[in-house]
């Protein structure tokens, strides 16, 4: 079972308009918010209607990013954007480091214990600050929860889709 690379990331979503001169604010959904500084275009998603935007303006609030877009000038212009996925193309996307991975990219692979046993599918990963932690749904739809370490997470095979755990104890 191979999992296709998603194409394009989320970055953020438009939360609300910001004043009346075309900004918004944008909940980011990256780890790192600075990377909006380098950020020059973005694909907005609606469901509806797919749009490239160049980013003419970041400023930074509290937990959101305050993007201005260029012909976006007044609020009437970007009011019905308010929801709309910020996504960006892989290519684009902020280099990862060794043992790095796109949480789109982990959702979907089969998880197996060291051992060979099936656990189950990766379903959603948690951002929790300390340390993310991964929400395996089992065959019987249950749900296990580890936590992203070394000693818990001992491998990740993105080619064939297969994450290799080691359950600590306590954990099941």
């Amino acid at each position: 079972m191979v999992i296709d690379m998603i194409e394009e990331l989320q970055v953020g979503v438009i939360t609300q308009t910001h004043g009346i001169r075309g900004e918004v604010k944008v909940f980011p959904t990256t780890d790192d918010v600075n990377r909006f500084k380098k950020l020059k275009e973005v694909i907005l998603d609606n469901g509806k209607e797919r749009l490239n935007l160049t980013i003419e303006g970041v400023k930074f609030f509290k937990q959101f990013v305050i993007l201005k877009f260029k012909n976006y000038d007044s609020i009437n212009d970007i009011e019905k954007y308010k929801n709309a996925k910020l996504l960006v193309p892989r290519e684009k996307a902020v280099r990862l480091k060794k043992d790095e991975y796109f949480i789109a990219d982990l959702i979907g692979m089969k998880v197996v214990t060291e051992d060979g046993t099936i656990l189950g599918c990766l379903k959603d990963v948690l951002e929790t600050g300390a340390n993310d932690v991964y929400v395996v749904q089992t065959e019987e739809k249950k749900e296990i929860l580890l936590p992203a370490i070394k000693e818990c997470i001992l491998k990740v095979d993105m080619d064939a889709a297969v994450m290799t755990v080691h359950l600590m104890d306590g954990l099941l």
